[in-house]
């Protein structure tokens, strides 16, 4: 949910950012953007696509708009079929400089970690539900019964096994548990490390809701650049062929974002670094769950305490 939260606050603050200054074109941007922001989910949760490509792609279908509206402007807007040619020409003509490849390399490095970590946590969940169902064998089983009841039989109701006796039987019972312990620490030690990949600056937070900086230089750099990029775009397609002008402006609703991503500031708990953190140091108690887990039990409900009468398999002893 955090993920899913920060994905809608980085794709506000683009939006925003063409809802501000570029108001003309913010609706047909818009929606690439989303496309875009659309793509990162499907990335982080798991789906077979290409940082680079859709990357490319939002600067590819971006090119023909920012074409359209601040590089050659017109009483009419671009025909389809020009806009298609500014799109595959874009690779060539490269009018928002480095931008697209620095685009990539952020998105690459923040978003697989993250993608992992979100991948990580779903095998910690399987592995939990694996072993909250452990099938005992026959021969545990007996124990147990001779352990918890055999004192019945001789009218010693209260008595609890001795902390040795319990450990000894609970142990042989949770063999196969215990196996797991050394993987669960490699586990949590692994997602430490990669909770730490997620932080700074390539992080996911970070690179994100800064994606909206990316954008504005790679439009500053297009209008500063917009003759000569006139020029190469008229070699390669041609002068640009118009059509009737649709200009329905802005339809991002501004007031009701901005007060979300004011909302979502003030709230630091729900930052995903707090939450990441939050959540690895809960984890780290747990680093000897499995290997630890005969003591827990005996400790803290069936063995006797120390100093009390306790049954050790064959009689009531201190």
């Amino acid at each position: 949910e955090t993920f899913e939260m920060l994905i809608r606050l980085a794709e506000n603050y683009t939006s925003t950012l063409f809802c501000n200054a570029y108001r003309n074109m913010a609706a047909e941007a818009t929606v690439h953007v989303q496309e875009l922001f659309t793509d990162v989910g499907l990335f982080l949760f798991g789906t077979d696509v290409s940082t680079e490509e859709f990357v490319n792609r939002f600067f590819d279908t971006l090119f023909p708009v920012v074409y359209n509206h601040v590089i050659n402007p017109g009483p009419t807007d671009i025909s389809l079929e020009y806009a298609e040619c500014l799109r595959v020409a874009r690779g060539d003509i490269r009018p928002f400089g480095n931008i697209p490849k620095k685009a990539i390399g952020q998105m690459g490095r923040s978003l697989l970690p993250s993608r992992t970590f979100l991948q990580a946590l779903n095998l910690g969940i399987e592995v939990i539900n694996t072993t909250d169902h452990l099938h005992f064998s026959r021969d545990c089983s007996r124990a147990l019964l001779r352990m918890q009841y055999c004192p019945h039989c001789q009218g010693l109701t209260l008595s609890k096994p001795c902390m040795g006796y319990c450990l000894n039987i609970i142990r042989g019972c949770l063999a196969d548990v215990a196996e797991v312990d050394l993987h669960w620490r490699g586990y949590i030690q692994s997602l430490e490390e990669l909770s730490g990949a997620l932080s700074g600056a390539h992080g996911i937070e970070h690179v994100l809701l800064n994606f909206h900086s990316l954008v504005h230089d790679a439009l500053v750099q297009a209008r500063i650049n917009g003759p000569e990029l006139s020029e190469q775009v008229n070699k390669l397609c041609g002068p640009p062929v118009r059509k009737p002008k649709q200009s329905p402006g802005c339809s991002f609703d501004q007031n009701k974002d901005n007060q979300g991503l004011k909302m979502f500031s003030r709230d630091s708990e729900q930052t995903l670094t707090n939450r990441r953190k939050e959540f690895i140091s809960q984890l780290r108690l747990y680093r000897a769950f499995y290997g630890g887990l005969a003591d827990q039990l005996c400790g803290n409900e069936l063995a006797a305490a120390d100093g009390l009468p306790c049954w050790n398999g064959e009689d009531v002893v201190r």
